[in-house]
């Protein structure tokens, strides 16, 4: 059961990897496996997001309209972060700046392609689950030697 929630967490915009595995690992699950499912439960919901972002776009433009909004500052961030690092900068640094969701809309409302964007974001996905699943064993085992 706690491996499941690991999965649907990591699939839950805003909670994420960052948050998930390291909660998992600190939980006393397998590293291995918190990795293995955070990875897959944020992968399963970025890429029907990457294939239905033109549904998305209209919506969001219809929803954009309604409220009359112009001040988002994750868009904002991301904006910068594309402007000067492109989609490898925006999808490496998404996940800790906007979240992998967002990264996505922001991406690929800027024109990134399909394909490029699910490529990228699966590096950043696999490389952020790797950083965080290590960083929280290395922790736990430094706090462990400390006492």
């Amino acid at each position: 059961m706690e491996y499941f929630l690991v999965f649907l967490g990591a699939a839950i915009p805003w909670m994420e990897i960052a948050l998930v595995i390291p909660l998992g690992i600190v939980a006393g699950l397998s590293p291995f496996w918190v990795i293995v499912l955070a990875f897959t439960g944020n992968m399963l919901t970025v890429i029907p997001l990457i294939a239905a972002f033109e549904k998305f776009q209209e919506w969001y433009k219809r929803r954009k309209q309604k409220r009359n909004r112009n001040n988002n500052t994750k868009m904002e961030r991301g904006r910068k972060l594309w402007n000067k690092y492109g989609l490898p900068g925006l999808s490496i640094l998404g996940p800790l700046v906007t979240g992998t969701h967002v990264a996505v809309l922001i991406g690929m409302s800027l024109g990134a392609s399909k394909y490029w964007t699910t490529v990228w974001m699966t590096v950043s996905i696999g490389l952020w689950s790797l950083v965080f699943g290590i960083g929280t064993v290395v922790g736990m085992d430094w706090l462990i030697v400390q006492d």
